[in-house]
């Protein structure tokens, strides 16, 4: 797996984000990519500056610790994955994040997942994933072994658009080598539905027999299949996989596919719109995002320009 090559963890200094900073360092081991830290803190008080270099230094070592710990549960050293520690304070930490990977030429962040409970996210991690031109991997606490992990992806090969068709054969093929990486299993996971059945069949005023209505109905199951297996095909992937080609709304869905299949690791598209300035996660990827309780790395299409500037 070679698809990262300059990885940036962000942590908070404080050591409670060992276990994102372990999936970062995993990650870094199975890409052989460069691993830089930030250390992002509030703007530390001006009445109080004589402490702020003993400050600094007590959440660079709290990040060392936790990095001394990290590499030992993955059976690295730190000679075989160093790891470059930086701070930076301030507000908008979100923005900050976008700035050195423009910068710096980051090609993922890794990060633990900011959110109320078990599920949902909060507003830096969903700026982050609206604005950050690299891939986003939002950390939650995965208790399995590395040869037990599940990875699933989410799939629309009814988006038609040339980036859109693009990213479902990288979204394939980055899950496949993520999964050869863990348990060997992946999960496909692509939802269909056809939105006039339920008006036509309760509609007073159109009468199309049910027979019909049937046959129409079961021909959009088809042809969505036959695209899903199109690409599929198309990206090459080898290996054990399941498809789950399921009917119904994949905000509902998916998540519920994550909980029933105790999923580690979800790998799914979020941009709608690429290309502009103002753009939009879509609504169904937002919703999705809103209801997940495991680790997410999240893509956007080739073409994605971030409103963020580098300086």
């Amino acid at each position: 797996m070679r698809e990262f090559h300059r990885i940036l963890f962000v942590s908070r200094g404080d050591g409670e984000d060992a276990g994102g900073l372990k999936q970062a360092m995993s990650l870094a081991r199975n890409n052989q990519a460069e691993l830089t830290a930030l250390i992002l803190a509030p703007e530390f008080p001006a009445d109080l500056a004589a402490y702020r270099e003993s400050f600094e230094a007590t959440l660079t070592g709290h990040l060392q610790g936790a990095a001394d710990a990290a590499r030992a549960a993955i059976g690295v050293s730190a000679a075989e994955l160093p790891m470059h520690i930086e701070m930076e304070s301030g507000g908008t930490p979100a923005i900050r994040i976008i700035r050195r990977v423009l910068r710096d030429a980051h090609d993922l962040v890794v990060k633990d997942a900011e959110s109320l409970g078990r599920r949902g996210l909060r507003a830096m991690d969903m700026e982050l994933l609206r604005k950050c031109p690299t891939p986003v991997w939002l950390c939650r606490p995965i208790a399995r072994h590395r040869g037990q992990i599940r990875v699933a992806v989410a799939i629309d090969p009814a988006n038609m658009a040339p980036e859109g068709h693009e990213l479902s054969l990288r979204l394939l093929r980055l899950s496949r080598e993520l999964a050869d990486s863990c348990s060997g299993a992946l999960d496909i996971v692509s939802c269909w539905d056809y939105e006039y059945e339920a008006y036509l069949r309760d509609n007073a005023w159109i009468k199309v027999p049910d027979e019909q209505l049937g046959s129409v109905v079961e021909q959009a199951r088809r042809g969505h299949r036959a695209a899903l297996d199109a690409l599929i095909t198309e990206s090459g992937i080898g290996g054990e996989r399941h498809v789950h080609h399921v009917r119904g709304s994949p905000e509902q869905l998916i998540p519920a596919h994550v909980e029933q299949h105790e999923v580690d690791i979800l790998v799914m598209g979020t941009v709608a719109r690429t290309g502009i300035h103002s753009f939009v996660i879509g609504n169904t990827a937002e919703n999705i995002l809103q209801r997940l309780s495991c680790s997410l790395l999240a893509l956007k299409p080739a073409g994605f320009v971030s409103p963020v500037k580098a300086s």
